[in-house]
């Protein structure tokens, strides 16, 4: 296998001569799978192509790097890999996560999903169809997102993906409570669908927001004092729980920035959350690299 295929430009050889450059500088700015490997090795080839199909499709949210152990002998010892298949994952110059065996793709799709990884869009994909000066449609008011979603959910009681609407639509209203009610009585099939387990991140920022000043006076506070912390975390969480992921993770870099230590480590911690329940993967991404050239 080439250093780097042409076919997925994702995938890459790993070697102590290039680990420092390519696999501890690019986890910086984007997550990196290690996978350790031999030739030998029956289950590295049910879990390699599965790996590499996952690269390709991910479209760079993350990077996989092949180290085979026949040749690489000294990586593999620093990362004590004491059974093959093994992977680790690299986020921040730093492992956060791995796994040893082959597991299958779904409980590698969910692996990813916990650490906020999401497939990439191709970058010009549908410009054409979409015709490249075409504004994108307003979002839905989410208030009268609620008032629809309750007459349907009203006129179909057993549809319960409709329940998971409103839900949503809840959250971005504010109204936790019953929109984790609704949460609770789904059955088990939407439970767990990514919508879902997204929603119940998103708990955790409405809930924060239960007694908070509103957005307004959250804005006076920071224009009057820019390292009011506080004030920017409850204006961040705002914004996310209002559908605005963009401006809501612009506050939380803005607390990274100016005090990463505030109430031990909060804007790192707020960031990986907020990266848990936005489904931009792109936009993740990019302020995962920001967080990433702040920190590092």
């Amino acid at each position: 296998m080439s250093a780097e295929s042409p076919a997925n430009p994702h995938v890459f050889d790993a070697t102590a001569a290039n680990f420092e450059t390519e696999v501890l500088q690019k986890s910086l700015q984007t997550p990196v799978l290690i996978d350790f490997w031999a030739e030998w090795c029956g289950p590295c080839k049910t879990l390699g192509p599965i790996l590499e199909k996952l690269a390709a499709e991910y479209n760079g949210a993350f990077l996989l790097a092949k180290v085979d152990v026949d040749s690489e002998q000294q990586l593999a010892a620093a990362f004590q890999v004491r059974s093959i298949p093994t992977v680790f994952l690299l986020v921040g110059g730093q492992p956060v996560d791995g796994f040893p065996g082959a597991l299958p793709e779904g409980q590698l799709r969910e692996f990813l999903q916990r650490h906020g990884i999401e497939p990439a869009a191709p970058a010009l994909a549908g410009i054409e169809a979409a015709g490249a000066d075409a504004a994108p449609p307003p979002p839905p008011d989410p208030h009268t997102e609620v008032q629809r979603l309750r007459r349907e959910v009203e006129a179909a009681p057993d549809r319960d993906e409709l329940k998971l609407d409103l839900a949503l639509a809840l959250l971005r209203t504010g109204a936790a409570a019953e929109a984790e009610g609704l949460l609770d009585a789904l059955p088990a099939n939407l439970a767990t669908d990514e919508r879902s387990v997204r929603a119940r991140a998103s708990l955790g920022f409405a809930a924060l927001l239960q007694d908070a000043p509103p957005p307004e006076t959250l804005e006076a506070a920071v224009s009057a004092d820019p390292d009011d912390l506080r004030a920017r975390h409850l204006l961040g969480a705002h914004r996310l729980v209002a559908g605005n992921a963009e401006a809501g993770l612009e506050q939380f870099i803005e607390m990274l920035q100016r005090d990463a230590g505030y109430e031990d480590g909060l804007p790192r911690r707020v960031l990986i959350d907020a990266f848990r329940v936005i489904d931009d993967a792109a936009l993740v991404g990019r302020y995962r690299r920001r967080m990433a050239s702040l920190l590092f």
